[in-house]
């Protein structure tokens, strides 16, 4: 397999660890994607939430709305140069609370990737809200 294509794997691998982690509420497991110094694009906050320890606070604060988050993404094109890479991730998110009515989320998420001490982690990641649906 050529580093390219083992690049790309590692990606996927990432991903997939980082999408595990959301069902599985593992904030340990999935702020361990991150890069330190990484930047976190939601709707509604600007620039970003920046660094691995202020971002898995975000992520802690909106995990406790959802007693289920079903969390599932589709690879869109990968591109890698050297220890630098981005890709789209194409994401179905369902997220279900007691009191309100399961929602289910399109999205889109715009990553950049950095190779740090070997490893393929999240620089930024850039997520856009296309579709909202409610109900049970």
């Amino acid at each position: 397999m050529s580093d390219a294509a083992l690049d790309k794997l590692a990606i996927r691998e990432l991903v997939e660890k980082y999408n595990d982690a959301v069902m599985r509420h593992d904030g340990v497991a999935w702020s361990s994607t991150w890069a330190k110094d990484a930047t976190w694009v939601l709707p509604g906050t600007g620039d970003g939430v920046k660094g691995r320890a202020t971002i898995l606070g975000a992520w802690e604060a909106a995990m406790s709305q959802f007693e289920f988050v079903g969390f599932f993404a589709s690879a869109g094109p990968i591109s890698v140069e050297g220890d630098a890479a981005s890709a789209t991730w194409w994401q179905q998110e369902i997220l279900a609370t007691k009191d309100a009515p399961t929602r289910h989320i399109i999205g889109r998420y715009s990553d950049s990737y950095v190779r740090e001490d070997g490893q393929w982690l999240f620089a930024k990641r850039v997520y856009e809200v296309l579709r909202v649906t409610e109900g049970h």
